[in-house]
């Protein structure tokens, strides 16, 4: 990778860095969303692909999350030694591959090929864009930067709906080779858009590039590199970071102790959150709409394109909200709302459709759109940035792309059972994600740290308590930690002073 060229500083600075990651998740919408308006139905792309079953259809579109394990577990081994920017760059590049890949299928064996290749990129992005941006944003506005990057995935869901649609008239293989290579326009942005961007101050330290760091977080900042503040915010990472380090390069077994850093607590709740992401359903609709509307609301192929399209719209709206709310709410609060909202809405339209009337139908499509406004506000931007919150610098990469990894093996098997399970169980489906949602209400409430407004310098302290829930269930909202303007200087000074977590509880750093 070039060395960082340009010259963009304070608010244009991280306004550019919060475009090129957002860029990565708008291509992660775009892929989530264009094999819906494609896949199951009596269309060209049936035609040319010797009209594949349920289970084929599963694997078709599946195979593609696999892709994207893949890529986060290249991320777990490379990521950290190659930076954040490059990791992208590559991520970006392989995308573009996979794209003329796809575009260019003649055989199911060429289209899974191409999927499973642009799945490998993705799963690169999605594991590398998080931690990227989390690391550039003031801890003030961190919330609403790493919300956009939900928004926008929803903008590229809304996009490929949307040109799936408009291709939808078209006879040839047009149909479906558009859509599947338009993709790689958003690639070929992301690519663009990194080159010239600098790589995370933490990273930067962590590998003793103290100059280049520097240089970095006064752009960020806006100040000069000789400013005081530019090298008390080195020292502050650098403090971090070699009481993380004094064990030597980090061994994967860590990730599974518990001790002062609580590191298997984090783990698993980066888990329990990608796994409560994708079984809240969400990917369900996204992947299936059309078909869930043709073949449960029992409406027209045109028609059940168009609301597909619409709900998708509706979708993007809902993950506008959490903009202007996460950093005023917080993570745990809107991830709780979220979730009685989305059970409400499958017990509604489980009643509906069991109903089994026209107009019962119709009740229930609406309440699939209202359904897509509430996921939008908690369980889509949260886990994907919230793994990058809750870990350390030393663990940061690792963790996230642990994190991308299952959310993509959950994804994979939303998509997989659910053609199969619709073709077995129908309206019943939604029963199942109705008792999933109710019971992510009190995993929230009791496991989920409220990360709102802490430096990620800090975020050792969210787990200074221990006990099984860490603190979370005593703490009023789940602040273990109450976020202070001279936080950071004062956890340098009882450093310097040997001061434990206990005495900085004392101090009133730890609520």
């Amino acid at each position: 990778m070039a060395l960082w060229k340009h010259n963009f500083r304070g608010n244009v600075l991280v306004t550019a860095i919060t475009l090129a990651t957002c860029q990565a998740f708008l291509l992660l919408g775009y892929d989530q969303g264009v094999m819906s308006g494609i896949i199951g139905a009596d269309n060209r792309f049936a035609r040319d692909f010797d009209n594949p079953g349920p289970d084929m259809q599963g694997d078709i579109t599946g195979l593609y999350d696999i892709g994207c394990v893949l890529g986060s577990i290249l991320c777990y081994f490379v990521g950290e030694r190659f930076g954040r920017r490059t990791m992208l760059f590559l991520g970006g590049t392989i995308m573009i591959i996979g794209a003329a890949i796809l575009a260019s299928s003649f055989t199911r064996a060429q289209l899974i090929v191409g999927r499973i290749v642009t799945g490998f990129g993705n799963g690169m992005n999605s594991s590398t864009a998080p931690v990227y941006l989390s690391e550039c944003s003031p801890a003030r506005i961190r919330g609403a930067l790493l919300t956009l990057q939900g928004t926008v995935t929803i903008l590229g869901v809304v996009i490929a709906y949307w040109t799936d649609y408009g291709t939808n008239f078209y006879s040839s293989s047009f149909e479906w080779r558009f859509p599947l290579a338009f993709q790689a326009v958003f690639a070929m942005l992301l690519v663009l858009q990194i080159v010239g961007l600098p790589e995370t101050p933490r990273w930067l330290v962590q590998h003793e590039r103290y100059e280049e760091a520097g240089r970095v977080i006064a752009a960020l900042e806006n100040r000069n590199s000789d400013d005081p503040e530019v090298s008390r915010l080195i020292l502050d990472i650098r403090t971090g970071l070699d009481e993380e380090q004094k064990d030597g390069p980090l061994r994967f077994v860590e990730l599974f102790t518990w001790g002062q850093t609580q590191n298997l607590r984090r783990l698993l709740i980066i888990i329990s959150i990608q796994l409560g992401q994708q079984f809240t359903g969400s990917n369900m609709i996204n992947y299936y709409a059309p078909v869930i509307f043709q073949q449960n609301m029992k409406v027209s192929r045109q028609t059940s394109l168009i609301l597909g399209g619409c709900a998708q719209c509706t979708y993007l709206v809902g993950s506008a909200i959490p903009v202007f709310l996460m950093d005023r709410f917080g993570r745990r609060s809107l991830l709780m709302v979220c979730s009685a909202g989305l059970c409400l809405c499958f017990v509604m339209v489980t009643i509906l459709l069991s109903i089994g009337t026209k107009s019962a139908a119709y009740g229930a499509t609406a309440f699939i759109f209202i359904f897509q406004l509430f996921y939008g506000v908690g369980w889509l931007p949260v886990p994907w940035f919230y793994p990058a919150e809750i870990n350390t610098t030393r663990t940061r990469t690792r963790m996230q792309a642990i994190a991308s990894g299952w959310n993509w093996m959950a994804v994979f098997a939303v998509v997989k059972i659910t053609p199969i399970s619709f073709n077995n169980i129908g309206w019943r489906t939604f029963i199942i994600y109705a008792v999933l949602n109710a019971a992510f209400i009190p995993m929230v409430y009791c496991f989920y740290p409220e990360t709102k407004g802490i430096e990620l310098e800090d975020i050792p302290l969210l787990f200074a308590k221990g006990g099984f829930t860490g603190g979370v269930v005593s703490s009023k909202g789940g602040r273990t930690v109450m976020p202070h303007q001279h936080a950071q200087g004062r956890r340098l000074d009882d450093k310097a002073e040997g001061g434990t977590a206990v005495e900085m509880e004392n101090a009133g750093v730890v609520g």
